[in-house]
């Protein structure tokens, strides 16, 4: 087993463009697959990421200023393990079903566990119920879904939460009027299905108009690892829209040599603008992670800087 959170540098100046740097929202009609999160929530790549999410967080809540969390891509927000979807494939089983027991170590796998425990073995919450638990009364959280199904849900789930606000709606058109943030400070969520072959062409010209509007402002991007230059590219891209700082955070739990090849393994986060100190308190929590949920050979966590100042 490779418990291993190493700091790298990516190689500069070598990296291709990628195609369509604009982004245009979906033509009116255009059908997209329904992707239903439901068959995939609590598995070990949703503990990675909202571990992640848990502990840049924690960093901006360092500062008593207020902030703005934006999940773009949020779905339903609350998830039935117990239900059709996640019974079908039991991926639940190995990611939040292995920590039910567990004690934790470092500071951002305990909030996390925490907040996932509060919902019962049964839920599971997703990123904006995360955030939204965070929160203090000073800061606030914008919630975009484009799927009608989903963004009812969604509604529905963070009806509790004061300071947290649901929106429906296409994520490049709804992200643009919402930044900057009043409060100039904030997190973007952004968490495709990666269902069509454009998409990470997309989040390029997504998040680069996001940076040209919120320059200061923390992204973070998901994508499965099976990714691997395209992710450098985009990192190319986005440095041309701004960005001088880009964390990458693999996440590979192993296989086991009954595993389909087909079944997710690993999976990655682009953290934009990363809070001083991150590197280091997500290294802790992720090497703690990769002992629980390590499946095979192969497991390794890993942290290389893409681009750095």
């Amino acid at each position: 087993m490779h418990i291993l959170f190493s700091v790298q540098r990516s190689p500069a100046g070598r990296l291709p463009k990628l195609l369509g740097r604009a982004y245009s929202p979906s033509p009116a009609g255009q059908r997209r697959v329904n992707y239903r999160h439901a068959y995939h929530a609590g598995n070990f790549a949703d503990v990675h990421k909202h571990v992640a999410l848990v502990a840049i967080i924690q960093h901006i809540k360092k500062k008593d200023q207020p902030f703005a969390v934006v999940d773009a891509h949020a779905g339903r927000g609350l998830y039935d393990l117990a239900g059709t979807e996640a019974s079908k494939t039991g991926e639940a089983l190995d990611g939040i079903g292995l920590l039910r027991d567990h004690q934790p170590q470092s500071p951002a796998v305990a909030e996390y566990l925490t907040v996932a425990q509060a919902f019962g073995s049964n839920r599971y919450p997703g990123s904006p119920l995360i955030a939204a638990s965070l929160l203090r009364k000073q800061d606030r959280l914008i919630a975009i879904e484009n799927q009608p199904g989903e963004f009812s849900s969604l509604r529905q789930a963070l009806a509790f939460y004061p300071n947290a606000r649901a929106i429906e709606g296409d994520t490049a058109l709804k992200l643009r009027g919402l930044l900057p943030p009043k409060e100039r400070r904030g997190l973007i969520l952004i968490d495709p299905p990666y269902e069509i072959s454009q998409e990470l062409e997309q989040i390029s010209g997504i998040v680069g108009d996001a940076l040209r509007r919120f320059a200061t402002g923390i992204f973070v991007i998901w994508h499965p690892l099976k990714f691997t230059q395209p992710i450098a590219t985009l990192c190319g891209e986005l440095g041309h829209a701004g960005a001088a700082r880009a964390l990458h955070l693999a996440f590979d739990r192993g296989r086991q040599e009954s595993d389909s090849e087909r079944a997710l393994s690993a999976a990655g986060l682009l953290v934009i603008n990363p809070p001083f100190g991150f590197e280091r308190t997500f290294g802790e929590a992720a090497q703690e992670l990769l002992t629980v949920l390590r499946r095979g050979p192969g497991a390794d966590a890993r942290a290389t800087w893409m681009r750095k100042d």
